[in-house]
């Protein structure tokens, strides 16, 4: 029996070296740290089977705590000691596998910077726009150091923590991962994520464990840890570093780099971009793709198109667009060929009390439309008009504009 575990094994380490590098789980937790163990888990049981060399765990002050009181207490035969010989019990080599909580790189504190004491803080809790801020820069920062390095293959789960700090990761993750990470979540089947469990699960042990707790109606429950059930989530995700490879070297916050980033595809998409619009049919072809506007937001995209072919200087705010519009309206509609019972203009009127919300309003419908067309529509949205331009960033030659 051991030497056919022995053999066992070598066939997994085997099967993980033969793909080179160090694997590295980067995890954001919070007040639940069983989403370590489970996820450890989980990646264990793929095939070929995932142990990471290291894991890092990126928390609060708060979740630092509970990591280190459920997962690393006492120092002799703590949860995760316990995973590690359960494990090895099931085959795996855990040579140089599973270092977590040996260093202070292995959980890192979120930190922010206090402008009066003219240092860093640790944040025991994430809740402000500031914070979530100082969260993202922290999150791409580590992500960065990681990612980075060829010799790396990341595994970030975003299991845990706050809803923010899985969005930034998955957000990250898509800016600075190579296309071979992994970005995954783990379920649990109910009840044992609920952390009013008595022994709380953190993975399946050899001897099935009894739990005692109540369920989300408030009834006495007892389960078996043998009922457990532990799934793993690969989560796809677009590999975008090679589009921006120089700017996501540069030292930047994760806001700055979001917009160098969205400045890049907006260059981009104006490149590749093709808009067939006539005055007199509401049907317009974005890249070939044909799409049938409402009237009002046929007249707003014509305006748009129609200044940006004659180079007119576009207004910043919405407000002022309002009554050259109504003008756009009123010219337009004096053109129409009454005997062409296809000509539409006829129809291009804005309602009466028509404000700047209804103008938005009109905007995000166009959007929508564009979107559910196709792909090849939805790539005109980021041209169009956005806070501080009212315009369409299209050039001249790519706005293909008749009656």
């Amino acid at each position: 029996m051991k030497h056919a575990r022995q053999t066992q094994a070598r066939e997994i380490g085997r099967s993980r070296a033969d793909q080179g590098g160090r694997i590295v789980l980067l995890s954001v937790t919070g007040q639940s740290p069983a989403v370590l163990t489970e996820t450890i888990w989980a990646l264990a049981h793929e095939k070929p089977a995932i142990i990471p060399h290291q894991v890092v765990a990126v928390t609060t002050t708060q979740g630092r705590d509970t990591l280190i009181r459920e997962l690393l207490s006492p120092p002799e035969n703590c949860v995760w000691d316990q995973l590690s010989h359960r494990l090895e019990e099931l085959g795996h080599d855990l040579t140089h596998r599973l270092r977590f909580g040996q260093t202070p790189h292995d959980i890192r504190v979120f930190t922010i910077f206090d402008p009066q004491s003219k240092r860093t803080r640790e944040l025991p809790d994430i809740g402000s726009e500031e914070e979530n801020m100082a969260a993202a820069d922290f999150i791409m920062e580590t992500v960065r150091g990681l990612a980075m390095d060829d010799d790396v293959r990341l595994v970030a789960s975003v299991a845990g923590g706050r809803k923010t700090m899985s969005a930034l990761l998955f957000a990250v993750m898509s800016l600075l991962a190579k296309e071979d990470d992994l970005l995954t979540h783990v379920l649990v089947n109910d009840p044992f994520e609920s952390r009013g469990l008595k022994p709380r699960f953190y993975f399946p042990p050899a001897q099935p464990l009894m739990h005692s707790g109540t369920d989300r109606d408030g009834n006495p429950i007892s389960v078996s840890s043998a009922s457990a059930r532990i799934q793993l989530g690969k989560i796809p995700f677009v590999a975008l570093r090679n589009l921006f490879e120089r700017d996501l070297k540069r030292r930047q916050s994760y806001s700055q780099l979001v917009r160098t980033c969205q400045r890049h595809v907006q260059d981009f998409a104006r490149k590749n971009i093709r808009l067939a619009i006539r005055r007199s049919r509401r049907e317009i072809r974005v890249n070939g793709r044909a799409v049938t506007l409402s009237a009002l937001q046929h007249l707003l995209l014509l305006y748009l198109a129609e200044n940006a072919v004659a180079g007119k200087p576009a207004p910043e705010k919405f407000t002022v667009a309002i009554e050259p519009l109504a003008h756009f309206a009123e010219a337009l509609r004096k053109c129409c060929v009454a005997s062409d019972g296809n000509d539409l203009r006829d129809e291009a009127r804005l309602p009466k009390d028509f404000d700047d919300q209804r103008l938005r309003k009109v905007l995000d419908e166009l959007k929508t439309k564009l979107r559910s067309t196709g792909v090849e529509a939805a790539a005109l949205i980021p041209l169009l008009p956005v806070k501080g331009r009212f315009s369409l960033d299209l050039a001249p030659s790519a706005i293909d504009l008749r009656d």
